[in-house]
């Protein structure tokens, strides 16, 4: 059987980053007014990382997300992905990109009703033109993988919320990308559906698998490693887990020496 890689990417730069977005842009063009929805944003993940993206409605978080999943391009500023300047990319090699490089998982979990989940998990490969014996093998390995091994003929319908965006999980795990971007990916789930994925998010993260998590909500961020912080089009803060750890030990301890 054909196995889903564990180990990391290999694809990087020189300087270790497999994505690296230098002052970006993005302007959209709405009746008379333009709305600046990134204002020069700039950030560099190394491979292995798990970063989360937070921030309100309307930070640009979105549009940062389309633009790293080469969903959309800058304005201005470049991208590169894997050591690939994606601004010279024309829409046939975006699509290339996405379906090689980037494993996308969604809050909607956008499986095929009609399909089993191996079905499900294949479909990225066989818009690559993979055979269909290795297709399989890899599907099944990617469903081992998320701990799903004995629902691999299951449809959608058969599964919980929780196995479906396990699917899903495999399914972006299945092209053996360099980053996998999850947007929102607990948005439909319930407490313990979430701290199942999360769970999830947290063993391929510890096999060297590269992460960024698109989230609102602040418990979610905290899982991850490093976490970005976005507000009105701009990155306001990058703060790595162990130095959230030391600024809340210091607000524990002055709080108990106020006491």
């Amino acid at each position: 059987m054909t196995a889903v890689t564990t180990e990391r990417p290999a694809a990087a730069t020189s300087t270790g980053s497999v994505l690296n977005v230098s002052r970006v842009r993005k302007i959209y063009s709405s009746g008379a007014e333009d709305v600046h929805a990134l204002g020069g944003v700039s950030l560099s993940i190394q491979a292995g990382e798990y970063v989360a993206v937070i921030g309100p409605s309307g930070s640009g978080k979105s549009t940062l997300m389309n633009i790293l999943g080469c969903l959309d391009v800058p304005t201005d500023g470049s991208y590169h992905l894997a050591g690939e300047n994606v601004g010279d990319l024309d829409e046939e090699a975006l699509a290339g990109i996405r379906n090689r490089r980037i494993g996308f998982v969604f809050q909607q979990f956008n499986l095929l009703a009609s399909m089993t989940a191996a079905g499900n998990v294949e479909l990225p490969l066989v818009y690559a033109g993979v055979p269909r014996r290795e297709r399989r093998a890899r599907a099944y390995a990617a469903l081992e993988q998320v701990g799903l091994a004995d629902r691999t003929e299951h449809r959608p319908n058969q599964l919980s919320g929780g196995q479906q965006q396990r699917v899903a999980v495999a399914r972006a795990l299945v092209t053996e990308p360099a980053i996998l971007l999850a947007d929102e990916p607990t948005g439909n789930l319930d407490s313990g559906s979430t701290a199942d994925i999360l769970g999830l998010f947290d063993t391929l993260h510890a096999t060297g698998r590269t992460i960024v998590l698109i989230t609102h909500e602040h418990d979610v961020a905290a899982r991850a490693e490093r976490v970005v912080t976005m507000r009105d089009g701009r990155i306001t803060s990058d703060i790595r887990a162990r130095d959230v750890g030391a600024a809340e030990a210091r607000h524990t301890a002055a709080v108990g020496e106020g006491s």
